[in-house]
């Protein structure tokens, strides 16, 4: 009885696969059918066609099928189910390696999104005093700066050439005065070294 169960199990299990594999099943129908080669669905073939037929006392119509052959069809069924398994698991494994490689690009993908949009940030703004200001309000300040220290640079221009103008004024005044000095010293000394010798002569006359 179990043994008919298991039977009926992999009957079932090797129709299902040999839907799955129809296509190349009919590629196949060629080939010479044996147990020791070709599909699980030539195979079959191969026992349905070498099996006898007759006719119980019922009239109802049998399979003489050799036990050898079914041991043989059972070996070849579950070789073919691991290996079914097997790629299956090897598909899994493929499926979660490609699920990990797309998360990991997500990732990348989302850091270098960051990375760009940190970069454009960076692009379109630029840093003054610490903090981050757009190029237009940043030129703007500096073209303000700029215009501030050149109107002091010309105010101080202005204020040195003035001072320099009345520098120069008070030198030429200060010259001036010293020539002046000078040439009443000069007329002071000669008018003093006349009365010196007039006093002298008057000295000379009244020793005489």
């Amino acid at each position: 009885m179990k043994t008919l169960t298991r039977l009926t199990v992999i009957l079932i299990v090797t129709f299902s696969l040999h839907t799955i594999n129809a296509q190349s099943n009919i590629a196949n129908t060629k080939d010479q059918l044996s147990l020791d080669k070709g599909t699980i669905d030539s195979q079959f073939e191969y026992v349905f066609r070498k099996s006898g037929n007759f006719k119980g006392t019922n009239g109802q119509p049998y399979e003489a099928v050799k036990q050898v052959w079914l041991l043989k069809l059972k070996s070849n069924v579950l070789d073919s189910l691991k290996t079914t398994y097997k790629n299956l698991e090897d598909s899994k494994n493929t499926v979660e390696g490609q699920a990990k490689e797309i998360a990991d690009l997500k990732a990348q993908l989302s850091t270098t999104q960051s990375t760009l949009d940190q970069t454009n940030t960076e692009k379109n703004n630029m840093a003054l005093l610490g903090m981050q200001t757009s190029k237009t309000n940043y030129n703007v300040i500096m073209w303000t700066i700029i215009a501030a220290l050149l109107a002091l640079l010309l105010f101080f221009i202005f204020k040195f050439k003035n001072s320099n103008a009345l520098t120069r004024g008070a030198k030429l005044k200060l010259e001036e005065v010293e020539t002046e000095f000078e040439e009443h010293r000069r007329v002071a000394l000669e008018r003093e070294q006349k009365v010196r010798r007039q006093l002298q002569d008057e000295i000379n006359k009244n020793k005489a």
